[in-house]
């Protein structure tokens, strides 16, 4: 039979070249974009020039306001890119520059005792009041639920901690009745008992990489403790790993290294600095001491950044380099006296709290001078400084005699808003990034005012309580302005 003809080859055409993200217009990449979140479009554009310009495109960035701020960016963008826009009105309200943000107030009549400690971890704040603990969540509070308060130690509480362990949000306690309490959103999960005496402090983190669980409290017998958060049972008793000796006097102040995460960083009244290396565990030991020093003064906070420690005492606070043990700079001053700081490492800042007033230092700047210097001066405080917040954008300090919280620009100590916390003072305070509560306490009833600054939009016109201007200085003045 005649086979069927095959069709004629079709005509060869060369092939067509594969479109690549880059030869799309800015309207098709920011059509692409209303699925990209913030960090996606980072990461676009770092990966080629190309893709950079098209990262940085009005419509991205009109795509991104949108999707944060839930309304349109204002006025095209005939004055400024969008990008800009975008990254101002972010530090703007990273600097609370706003009057209106959203305000919780919280009034609790016949209070037990003033706040102490607060902490703000998303909706949530955790508070403690002397041997009370409680946590409300502000979404719960608008829908007219009070939260809980629990009086869940027998003695005042010297220090509180939140630790994510897998889906969970772990609070834990320590307290002058010798014993450190676990608890969650409902109650009271564990007690932790080993210590001969008031426990004084306990780890700002969980020892050891992510799997291990395990915390360090430091306690008036001079002994560091190390507990297994994962070991089960109620018994405080099977929980403790190791007790460390080794300190002569209570052990105040309990840090993990930044460079290293089972090196601890311990330091007792009597100011002298141990650090343990908490992988070499035996039971009881002072074996795993792997460095001390000492520091000048009372201690009063530290703080770990890599592999340096920062600690504050009496006037001035000090770098040691934890790798050698050895003191390598005095980052700030402050005369006659210091009650709090802050730093923000990654602008090489510090912000010292004292006496009416605040002060800005630069560490790189001062490695090079006898006699540090600060950058700027925060004036108008009534009292002590004793609480000082500082990130990358903002410093923010307050006292327990002044009714005011203030806030000043990271960079340049100018001042960006004043915010009324409580008639009679400032007692505690939190921040965590946009938002901040505050905590006072006036005729028996604690007061905390939650202000959340993610959707305000009205700049500061004046400030609340209007104090006078820092005073700053440029590098320029170094030889000429000395105030002292």
């Amino acid at each position: 039979g005649l086979m069927a003809a095959s069709p004629p080859p079709p005509p060869s055409s060369p092939p067509s070249p594969a479109t690549t993200i880059t030869d799309l217009n800015e309207d098709s990449i920011g059509h692409c974009a209303t699925n990209l979140t913030l960090r996606d479009v980072c990461n676009l554009a770092m990966s080629s020039t190309a893709l950079k310009r098209l990262a940085y495109s009005d419509s991205v960035w009109h795509h991104l306001f949108k999707d944060r701020w839930h309304r349109e960016l204002a006025g095209g963008s005939r004055t400024a890119a969008a990008r800009e826009v975008y990254i101002s009105r972010h530090n703007d309200l990273q600097q609370f520059k706003f009057s209106d943000p959203f305000v919780i107030n919280n009034f609790q009549a016949n209070a037990p005792k003033p706040y102490d400690h607060l902490i703000l971890h998303r909706n949530n704040v955790f508070f403690a009041q002397g041997s009370v603990a409680g946590m409300m969540n502000f979404d719960d509070h608008q829908k007219g639920a009070e939260g809980f308060v629990h009086t869940i130690h027998k003695a005042r509480i010297t220090c509180m901690r939140l630790f994510s362990l897998g889906e969970q949000n772990l609070v834990v306690t320590s307290s002058c009745d010798h014993s450190i309490r676990l608890w969650g959103k409902a109650s009271s999960l564990r007690c932790l008992r080993g210590h001969n005496g008031p426990v004084l402090s306990l780890s700002n983190e969980l020892l050891g990489d992510d799997g291990s669980k395990v915390l360090a409290s430091g306690g008036e017998d001079g002994t560091v403790r190390l507990w297994s958060l994962s070991s089960s049972g109620k018994r405080g008793q099977r929980a403790l790993k190791a007790t460390l000796h080794g300190h002569e006097k209570p052990v105040n102040l309990i840090s993990v290294s930044g460079h290293k995460t089972s090196l601890l960083v311990t330091i007792s009244r009597d100011s002298k600095v141990r650090v343990w290396d908490t992988t070499t565990s035996s039971s009881v030991r002072s074996s795993c001491c792997v460095g001390t020093t000492s520091v000048p003064g009372t201690p009063i906070n530290m703080k770990c950044h890599e592999s340096l420690l920062y600690v504050a005492s009496d006037s001035t606070v000090t770098a040691v380099d934890l790798r050698t043990m050895q003191r390598v700079i005095t980052a700030a001053v402050h005369q006659p006296k210091l009650y709090s700081f802050g730093i923000a490492p990654s602008k090489s800042l510090l912000c010292t709290g004292g006496d009416g007033r605040a002060m800005l230092w630069d560490i790189r700047r001062n490695q090079e001078l006898l006699k540090p210097k600060p950058i700027a001066e925060l004036d108008g405080h009534s009292g002590p400084v004793t609480n000082v917040h500082m990130d990358s954008y903002k410093i923010v300090t307050g006292g327990p005699d002044d009714a005011y919280v203030n806030v000043w620009e990271v960079g340049t100590g100018e001042q960006t808003n004043s915010l009324l916390c409580c008639l009679s003072g400032c007692d505690a305070m939190a921040v965590d990034g946009c938002r901040i509560i505050t905590a006072g306490y006036c005729d028996r009833s604690g007061h905390l005012i939650y202000r959340d600054f993610n959707n305000a939009t009205s700049p500061v016109t004046k400030l609340e309580n209007e104090p006078p201007t820092s005073k700053f200085w440029d590098s320029q003045s170094d030889d000429n302005s000395d105030d002292d």
